[in-house]
């Protein structure tokens, strides 16, 4: 028994040496809005360094990041809890340093958080700038209450993000409940069950329910709280004291449970891991700690070698008025119907592309079904025509 233990434990040595660690580097950088006009959005970058501190040398490679909205009158220092976990992972996030006060418009906050994505990316190409060809481009949008809600105004209809992820996100004005049914991409809310600030009936599971996303997943953590996402901080634990009976878990256990789900979440999206997404799923199930929701369309092993084979493409996804259908194999029958089933179109393709119109479709969600001798494929396709 003992060679045993020592053994696995040197398994667990051998690993934790090997390892890949970084150090937290810290770097602020102020970025302006020529479209609204000249706004100055402030941003707090914490990145993978060799060594920890302000404006250290970013450690070597590339790295995804996250853009991140803090709460109602907090900031950024708050969620140090999330750079500590993630920048040694390798990853980046750039917290967004406004909308701090006592009256915030949120409409202009997801602005800010849409637009520190295209504005950081870009930095990529900057010689001048710290992180300079450091800059992965899978990047993500997550906050955590008015940041969480104001994350899901800035995921609409935007497709350069790989996913959104909401903190017990806080339906906002104009309202994230609403605007959820233009995210399209892949969306992850964790809640705390006892949470008495924004009750998850009244705000997490409405922009849950609403959201139009490919592969969607609420978590609600039993007895969590509104505020243990984040450290101690006097605004939002005061107001919770007053509001959220019953909390029966410590912060450390909540964000235990956040880390371990959205490690897996994250290591799928922005890292292409593609074993992660199944370990979450499983996780799901087997968790003692959570209740969930779910809806994932995962493709098979043998339906994605199928479709990679074949090269049936559809362009643009979202489409507003027109699809692009293209496939190597042709003769083909292409069905597009929608979710509920009253809106459809059957298309008989004789050549590589054709372009198929949509403009008499109304926005939702519809599926591709693209039918050849006896394989049939399927992707999901959403027709949106409002702007943010």
């Amino acid at each position: 028994m003992k060679i045993i233990f020592f053994f696995i434990l040197s398994l667990f040595l051998f690993s934790e040496i090997f390892s890949q660690s970084f150090q937290v580097g810290i770097t602020s950088k102020t970025y302006t809005d020529v479209n609204r006009n000249n706004r100055q959005v402030k941003a707090e970058i914490y990145y993978p360094a060799l060594s920890a501190g302000n404006n250290t040398t970013p450690a070597n490679g590339k790295f995804p990041f996250i853009v991140f909205g803090h709460g109602f009158v907090m900031t950024y220092t708050a969620y140090e809890n999330l750079s500590s976990e993630w920048i040694p992972k390798g990853y980046i996030i750039v917290f967004a340093n406004t909308e701090t006060g006592f009256s915030p418009n949120h409409e202009e906050f997801g602005k800010d958080l849409r637009f520190l994505v295209n504005s950081f990316l870009m930095d990529n190409s900057n010689n001048a700038f710290l992180l300079y060809n450091k800059i992965d481009s899978a990047s993500a949008i997550m906050g955590h209450s008015m940041g969480g809600g104001s994350s899901f105004l800035a995921a609409a209809n935007n497709n350069s993000i790989k996913t959104v992820i909401g903190f017990a996100p806080a339906e906002t004005n104009p309202s994230a409940i609403t605007t959820a049914a233009n995210v399209t991409v892949p969306a992850l809310i964790l809640s705390g069950e006892k949470d008495g600030v924004t009750p998850p009936a009244q705000h997490h599971l409405p922009i849950y329910n609403a959201l139009a996303s490919v592969c969607k997943t609420f978590v609600n953590i039993k007895g969590g709280a509104h505020c243990y996402f984040a450290k101690p901080n006097f605004n939002c634990d005061f107001g919770e004291t007053t509001s959220s009976p019953g909390i029966s878990i410590t912060r450390q256990e909540q964000q235990q449970v956040t880390y371990d789900l959205l490690g897996l979440w994250l290591n799928y999206y922005l890292k292409n891991d593609t074993n992660s997404l199944s370990v979450f799923l499983d996780s799901l199930q087997q968790s003692n700690r959570i209740t969930y929701q779910n809806s994932c369309v995962i493709p098979s092993a043998a339906e994605v070698n199928i479709l990679q084979k074949m090269e049936f493409e559809i362009f643009p996804n979202p489409a507003s008025d027109y699809l692009s259908v293209t496939s190597d194999e042709f003769p083909y029958e292409l069905k597009i119907f929608s979710a509920d089933g009253r809106w459809s179109r059957l298309e008989r393709i004789f050549e590589y592309s054709q372009c198929i119109d949509l403009s008499t479709f109304p926005n939702g969600l519809y599926f591709v079904s693209f039918h050849y001798e006896k394989t049939v494929l399927h992707k999901k396709l959403f027709i949106v025509r409002n702007s943010f």
